[in-house]
């Protein structure tokens, strides 16, 4: 995303000169720039195009399938497919309504309560408080920045160029922190654990917004602007190798097969519920204390430094909140959402691996 934008606003400015805010402010934003954003999003969906034909071949989950749907012959067939073995479903054995009925209990009964409640407020709270530190975080790094000094104020630019410098900024920070934060987590996570991952990720990131907050002051010498920058990058590597990815991934593995989509959007939902509290509370909270400072049409915030510290708070409960969540690591589907209970009384459906005499049970 930062990639496009340097590229398509590195090409208007070049084709389209025009003077800074400060020396015209009307003629500083050049006709042409209302197509700058535009282009941006419009690229954003070339991705969902490009997966939208491989989406539509990929199957069903063969647990879904076979536990809700109730049909193991496709789900055999399915995963065959996928794993490219052959795979029989074998008769399903006789199951007892009362141990191994897929619809045994529902999301709002006293069961899922007493075996799943506190994982989905877990899931649900750290997603909400996540998001609200890390969309702020992002959505708003052009006013930090700007804040120390190391991006020009915007009115020593024109419309385009503030574009491609904001991008640089934001790229740079994401080479350094986003990216490389994404696939520790890829490396590293059935080894340290989810629960581990998203623990030691707010914690970081808790201790590291209180570090920039605090000494704010100290931060804002042009001395000191790489320590910030550094600082700043490694609370982006600690969300992305942390509850970023986490609070993603936890939700998908720890409930029940036939209420995990919908726990799951519960989680999700929670957390763009954070975003939107992080997206609009930030720009006000970030204001300046000083009404002469404001940005044009809003009123006197708390200013960065005390955003910071509510950010930090915010990441403290993130802590606190993830001890609800069960690890993960090393446990089958089945295991974690005790749905093993469930076949217990009955037996479970089993599918044999042709030509291996290997079971799978489902």
């Amino acid at each position: 995303g930062g990639i496009v934008s340097l590229i398509v606003s590195s090409a208007f400015d070049h084709a389209f000169d025009a003077p800074t805010y400060e020396v015209d402010p009307v003629g500083s934003t050049v006709p042409q720039a209302d197509y700058v954003w535009r282009i941006v999003l419009m690229f954003g969906a070339i991705p969902a195009l490009l997966t939208y034909y491989w989406r539509m071949k990929m199957p069903e989950t063969a647990r879904y399938t076979a536990l809700v749907a109730r049909n193991t012959k496709q789900a055999a067939a399915d995963m065959s497919k996928v794993l490219q073995v052959d795979i029989i479903a074998e008769e399903e054995a006789k199951s007892n309504p009362s141990s191994s009925n897929p619809d045994s209990f529902g999301l709002f009964s006293r069961e899922f309560a007493r075996r799943h409640g506190l994982h989905l407020f877990g899931t649900a709270t750290t997603w909400f408080l996540l998001d609200i530190a890390y969309y702020s975080s992002n959505l708003f790094q052009k006013d930090i920045y700007s804040a120390i000094g190391w991006i020009p104020a915007a009115e020593t630019m024109n419309a385009i160029h503030e574009v491609f410098t904001v991008s640089r900024a934001q790229t740079l920070i994401a080479l350094c922190g986003t990216v490389p934060g994404y696939w520790f987590t890829v490396a590293f996570i059935d080894y340290l654990g989810r629960f581990f991952i998203q623990l030691m990720g707010f914690i970081f990131m808790t201790v590291f917004m209180f570090a920039l907050a605090i000494p704010y002051d100290h931060w804002r010498h042009r001395d000191n602007r790489i320590g910030f920058l550094i600082m700043y990058s490694l609370t982006m590597f600690f969300a992305n190798f942390g509850p970023n990815a986490t609070t993603f991934v936890v939700p998908a593995e720890i409930f029940p097969a036939r209420l995990r989509s919908t726990c799951h959007g519960i989680s999700a939902a929670s957390g763009k519920a954070g975003a939107i509290v992080g997206a609009f509370g930030f720009l006000y909270a970030a204001q300046s204390t000083d009404p002469k400072k404001t940005d044009a049409g809003y009123p006197p915030g708390i200013g960065v430094r005390n955003s910071l510290l509510m950010l930090g708070g915010v990441n403290f409960f993130g802590i606190v909140f993830t001890l609800l969540i069960p690890e993960s690591k090393g446990k089958s589907l089945e295991e974690l959402s005790r749905e093993d209970e469930e076949q217990n009384g009955g037996g479970a459906t089993e599918m044999t691996v042709a030509n291996s005499g290997r079971t799978v049970p489902v």
